[in-house]
């Protein structure tokens, strides 16, 4: 484990840890309580192609901003990578990038996106954080692996987020970077939550509860806020199936009429022909960083 800063406050990251860990039990709870349709072996499955992205696109504020912090001889870890949103256009600017994600779906989607774009140093990892069976710690190899470790937009639902966090440092040399929004992307739907189940949705720890516990536990974490564009929908069906998703809507379940009977007071139509939620809130969207 890399040494603590002399700043730590062991009782007030634990206080932390135990705030977040109470978070997300509550925000599973009420899921529990209000769904209708079960979890899945790999809940993106249905929704993987969503989350692919052209690596040689134009970096968006969060990409530049990576691609700011990488260095040639880099390995880069990306704890779950997803179908490679962040994963494939570092890869084009460090040595190695080791790809985890726990969904087979997603992890199979940036494969084939590595090589339909002839990016051949991008190693995948199926597995979880923290490596807890045999075959993804073999996978991951001795410790540190990786000059740097990335989470983009993940930690939001990790209950034991004390382990989660060691592990990442265990696992980095130089760095760890952490790209997430001050609210969860899922959030998106909340306005949609006293229409349909009658109450607010808990929410979950995010990067605001993140900096301090990582203070807390004598790091020096650097934050910069990104600029970011609100998420917009194709068309009416796009934002209808993410609201069934994020609401725990069956197909056929009690509560899917009701839902269409307000759809349309939920959502509005832009201009150019996109659909947002009405009254859709806009997290913030910040890099948080700290040296080991």
């Amino acid at each position: 484990m890399p040494e603590r800063a002399a700043g730590a406050d062991p009782v007030e990251a634990a206080r932390l840890a135990a705030v977040w860990a109470a978070q997300v039990r509550a925000n599973r709870e009420q899921v529990d309580r209000i769904r209708e349709v079960p979890d899945t072996s790999d809940f993106y499955a249905p929704v993987t192609k969503t989350f692919v992205a052209d690596p040689g696109r134009d970096p968006e504020p969060a990409l530049e901003a990576l691609l700011g912090l990488a260095e040639p001889d880099d390995t880069w870890l990306d704890v779950g990578a997803g179908a490679g949103r962040y994963a494939l256009p570092l890869a084009r600017r460090v040595r190695e990038v080791i790809a985890l994600d726990p969904s087979v779906a997603m992890l199979g989607a940036l494969a084939d996106a590595a090589v339909a774009h002839g990016i051949s140093n991008v190693r995948t990892i199926q597995g979880r954080w923290p490596p807890d069976d045999p075959a993804t710690v073999a996978a991951v190899g001795p410790l540190p692996g990786a000059d740097v470790v990335l989470i983009a937009h993940v930690s939001y639902d990790v209950e034991a987020i004390v382990p989660f966090l060691d592990a990442l440092e265990r696992a980095a040399r130089r760095r760890v970077v952490a790209l997430l929004m001050d609210r969860q992307p899922s959030s998106l739907a909340n306005p949609a939550w006293p229409i349909v189940h009658d109450e607010e949705r808990i929410p979950l720890p995010a990067l605001n509860e993140l900096v301090p516990l990582v203070r807390a536990r004598g790091r020096d974490p650097e934050v910069r806020m990104l600029a970011r564009e609100p998420r917009r929908f194709v068309d009416l069906d796009d934002l209808r199936a993410f609201l069934l998703r994020q609401l725990w809507i069956a197909p056929d379940g009690p509560k899917r009429a009701a839902f269409e009977a307000v759809l349309h007071d939920l959502a509005e139509k832009e201009p150019d022909g996109g659909w947002r939620l009405r009254g859709q809130p806009t997290p913030a969207l910040g890099l948080a960083t700290w040296h080991l």
